[in-house]
């Protein structure tokens, strides 16, 4: 025998809702995961700071497009939170009346005796107040999304659309087709992936356009934000996610400003800029100062180079695949079994200086590669002293970038480097270091190196043949 009809708005004043199945995690606790990616940090961390899984931390992240919109603003204190919702549970429960209720909570009673009424739980056929159930009931009668302009501007959205994915033409007007475009799954354009060919037009301007083109339709007016929101967010159903394809970026997800503004290089501090160098190794005034870089392979391949800034000496630095390289699969954060993760890199150049007087390690000047971010334990085991060239600035180790173009003649882009073994990388640092130079006077670097070490009273160096 079943409930009769409307029992239900007879008891709280509302329809009959949709039952709520397992708790859902509140709002709130959601606002607070948005607030720890303003920071800057990832959506797997930010959902450990607030207590929730990763999953669902990254299912909040993408169902979003990484764009918080009203989830970063505060909630506004008219509407009860869930923590004066279980203390009116708690009160309720031990019979307290409304008045009372309200007077300790700082409400009005008729807010709480609202509150007790329309969100009470109804399964048991009479009204019972739970925190959990009030809470999920006020969140969903508090949804009233606003249909988009995108979705309601036919015309606009043609506009927008025809922009975004225009084709691309040859002088004479014929369609150029352009590479085999990959089916769009959700996720970021893949590493080194064909782009789209398409005239596509930023967000930006698209909507400063339809200011020119329309100068007197008001209806033909939308900011760029509310086109990459209609890109991003799936739940808006103006444009198709697709056309994030045509977007000079590609990214299926927005980053997050704090995100995109944080140091990119964490493990950079003031003390080991180029600026801080001894002036001596600028001048290339004696032997001992070095440039140190990678030459990347196919399949995370990779081969460190060193280079002394006054001989030219060249040494390269074998970096083995560790244990489980191929068998372990890839994950986020996890060991980095290539063969040039931080800890391995330290430890393959602190084995490389010992094979030279200590005379001839004075510093080390490398990229901004996170290879080296474990400098600290490198300098203090060896006493060479590691500086980092400014950004984008190749410039600045030009000897060793000299020298890299000069090893891809044995070693070519595309290719495997985790074949060669140590032996025949030191027999390609041999011949370049036996081959003469024209900024030495047709000395090779062997020689030079060997004059220095000779003119301080130095045996000679065994590696330099």
């Amino acid at each position: 025998m079943g409930r009769p009809a409307g029992w239900m708005q007879k008891f709280t004043g509302r329809a009959a809702m949709r039952s709520p199945g397992a708790p859902s995690l509140r709002r709130e606790v959601e606002r607070q995961f948005w607030e720890q990616i303003a920071t800057g940090i990832t959506s797997e961390k930010a959902a450990e700071a607030v207590g929730v899984s990763q999953p669902v931390g990254t299912r909040w992240f993408r169902h979003r497009g990484g764009m918080p919109l009203f989830m970063s603003n505060p909630l506004s204190g008219r509407y009860l939170s869930f923590a004066e919702r279980e203390e009116i549970a708690l009160l309720r429960a031990q019979g307290v009346g409304v008045r009372e209720i309200a007077r300790l909570i700082g409400r009005s009673p008729r807010a709480v005796s609202r509150e007790l009424t329309r969100n009470a739980a109804t399964r048991s056929g009479k009204l019972e107040y739970r925190a959990s159930v009030a809470q999920w009931k006020a969140e969903l009668v508090a949804r009233r999304p606003k249909p988009a302009k995108l979705v309601t501007n036919t015309r606009l959205r043609q506009y927008v659309q025809d922009r975004l994915e225009g084709k691309i033409h040859d002088a004479q007007g014929r369609e150029v087709a352009g590479p085999r475009q990959a089916p769009f799954i959700g996720r970021n354009k893949p590493h080194r992936g064909d782009c789209k060919w398409v005239n596509s037009w930023s967000p930006e301007q698209i909507a400063k356009r339809l200011m020119v083109d329309f100068p007197d339709d008001r209806s033909m007016r939308i900011s760029h934000e509310a086109i990459y929101q209609a890109l991003y967010i799936k739940e808006r159903g103006a444009l198709k996610r697709e056309l994030v394809s045509c977007l000079r970026t590609g990214r299926a997800l927005r980053v997050p400003r704090a995100r995109a503004q944080a140091k990119a290089w964490a493990h950079v501090s003031e003390e080991v800029m180029i600026s801080s160098r001894p002036a001596e190794a600028k001048a290339r005034a004696v032997p001992g100062h070095w440039e140190g870089d990678l030459i990347i392979g196919l399949d995370r391949s990779a081969i460190g180079t060193l280079v002394e800034r006054s001989s030219r000496f060249t040494m390269l630095v074998h970096l083995p695949r560790e244990v489980g390289y191929g068998l372990i699969p890839r994950t986020k954060n996890g060991p980095a079994l290539a063969g040039y993760g931080a800890v391995t890199m330290a430890n393959a150049l602190k084995k490389t200086v010992t094979m030279l007087p200590a005379q001839l390690w004075q510093s080390l000047t490398w990229d901004r590669g996170k290879e080296l971010s474990d400098h600290v334990r490198f300098t203090i085991e060896s006493g060479v002293k590691v500086f980092f060239a400014d950004p984008h600035s190749p410039w600045q180790r030009g000897t060793n970038e000299n020298t890299n173009g000069l090893l891809r003649q044995y070693f070519p882009k595309g290719t495997d480097l985790s074949r060669w073994s140590n032996q025949e990388l030191q027999a390609v640092a041999h011949t370049l270091n036996t081959r003469p130079r024209k900024t030495l006077g047709w000395k090779t670097p062997a020689e030079t190196l060997n004059e220095y070490l000779k003119s301080v009273r130095q045996p000679g160096v065994a590696t330099t043949g």
